[in-house]
């Protein structure tokens, strides 16, 4: 049997992997951090090597809603922050919390393979400015992302233009001289297609669906921070904002915008009221699905064509973990199927952190993932209760915590829970674990 080193690899040290180095820390499980960028943020700095970041990219959720708890924001910051002072966010966490000391920077992940059985460890090959390297350790924390591999379509028809993904967008002048498609109207696809009215020559809007538009603003306060104070079943709440929506947003066929198939929080909205605007100025044009291709003229599914220069993919992301084997992770479908998106059936050393998408979760949604995770670590090695009973509780069998939602059957939707269903578990467990933070 090989022996292990008996510490963690964590792997990322982007907002989420930031959390779990911190919780790690906090709760004596030793650790080795390896991160592939010279420092820590993730895709929020944009200079990092696999970042999708662009200029103009900001928070949708305000501030507040989306600071961990025991770091909040400066007063100085913004209430809709750009991803610059986002990255100076993090940078200044993991100063204050001591993170740096505890990642290799510059170091790739190549293979993360088990040694043995669950508990027997894992091996771990890396490669850096010196070279290639390898140790066994006791256990593997994931926390690389799920923004950095670009689900990029294949159109019908061949293309004599420009064809980028959003992933590869970085700067405005990008679009300088040039007729412009966006394809994929989701938060990224509407941000830059805002970009592209006001640097390029036209831009239209391609959209496969309609979606629900959610401003930044109601009442003068971010539209975020306006649900907390009372707290409503689904079945009240839907048709309450989607009354409050009707009032502020209007109805945005009138603009051309398709009506959404499915209903309110049954995919993410988009938060964007800039790009209502302008439709509504005729400043953008709204484009059914693409029929077909030839040269540069696109044929739209309801008959219509246009000529482009630029075509740009507003397609999303797929999850993407290249250095360990898809069985490895319980995967089904288009995700890992892990226990609160986050744990194995069975093996009790792997974990996948981050994996998760709900609406108004923030960091410190993300920070109890963490939390629960590394918390039952140490209990299952000091042979706890709750531990035992957190084991037998995943092995069992479970659900996502969707908490009764018929999510839309798209990749992107895979990982996505109810807020209130997912905290109320993970937090019920760290309760149990001996956390205090537990809300």
């Amino acid at each position: 049997m090989t022996s292990h080193n008996g510490k963690y690899a964590l792997i990322g040290a982007g907002p989420m992997g930031l959390a779990a180095a911190k919780v790690m820390a906090e709760q004596g499980v030793d650790f080795q951090g390896f991160e592939l960028h010279s420092d820590v943020g993730g895709l929020w700095d944009i200079e990092a090597p696999r970042s999708t970041m662009y200029e103009s990219a900001h928070l949708i959720s305000s501030k507040t809603m989306t600071e961990f708890a025991d770091f909040p924001m400066k007063d100085t910051v913004a209430e809709y922050p750009s991803h610059r002072e986002m990255a100076r966010y993090f940078r200044d966490f993991a100063d204050h919390f001591g993170l740096r000391q505890r990642y290799i920077f510059g170091a790739e992940v190549t293979d993360v393979v088990p040694v043995g059985a669950n508990g027997e460890g894992w091996r771990l090959r890396w490669r850096d400015a010196d070279g290639q390297h390898e140790d066994v350790f006791a256990g593997v924390m994931i926390a690389n992302g799920t923004l950095s591999e670009p689900n990029m379509p294949s159109f019908p028809g061949t293309y004599d233009g420009e064809l980028i993904h959003a992933s590869q967008y970085r700067h405005p002048e990008q679009f300088a001289g040039k007729r412009v498609l966006v394809v994929g109207a989701g938060n990224s696809g509407c941000d830059i297609a805002v970009d592209a009215v006001h640097h390029g020559k036209s831009c239209d809007l391609s959209m496969r669906r309609g979606y629900y538009f959610v401003p930044k603003y109601v009442f003068g306060k971010p539209a975020d921070t306006m649900g907390g104070a009372i707290k409503l079943p689904m079945w009240l709440k839907r048709p309450i904002d989607s009354l409050i929506l009707r009032w502020f947003v209007g109805d945005p066929q009138k603009y051309g915008f398709p009506k959404p198939d499915y209903k309110l929080y049954e995919s993410h909205p988009v938060v964007n009221s800039l790009v209502l605007y302008h439709a509504g100025h005729g400043d953008l044009s709204i484009r059914a699905d693409i029929a077909n291709i030839d040269g540069k003229t696109v044929t739209f599914a309801d008959g219509q064509s246009a000529d482009y220069d630029m075509i740009l993919a507003a397609t999303g992301y797929k999850l993407h973990y290249p250095f360990i084997a898809k069985e490895e992770l319980n995967w089904q479908g288009s995700a890992p199927h892990l226990y609160l998106n986050a744990m194995h059936p069975v093996r009790d050393d792997i974990f996948v952190l981050g994996m998760i998408e709900a609406t108004g979760l923030g960091w410190q949604g993300r920070h109890e993932q963490a939390e629960m995770v590394v918390r039952y670590v140490k209990d299952l090695r000091q042979g706890g209760a709750v531990a035992a009973k957190l084991k037998a509780e995943k092995a069992k069998g479970f659900e996502r915590a969707t908490g009764g939602m018929q999510y839309l059957d798209l990749a992107r939707m895979a990982y996505y829970v109810d807020k209130a269903t997912y905290r109320g578990a993970v937090t019920n467990w760290i309760k149990q674990l001996g956390g205090e933070r537990a809300q």
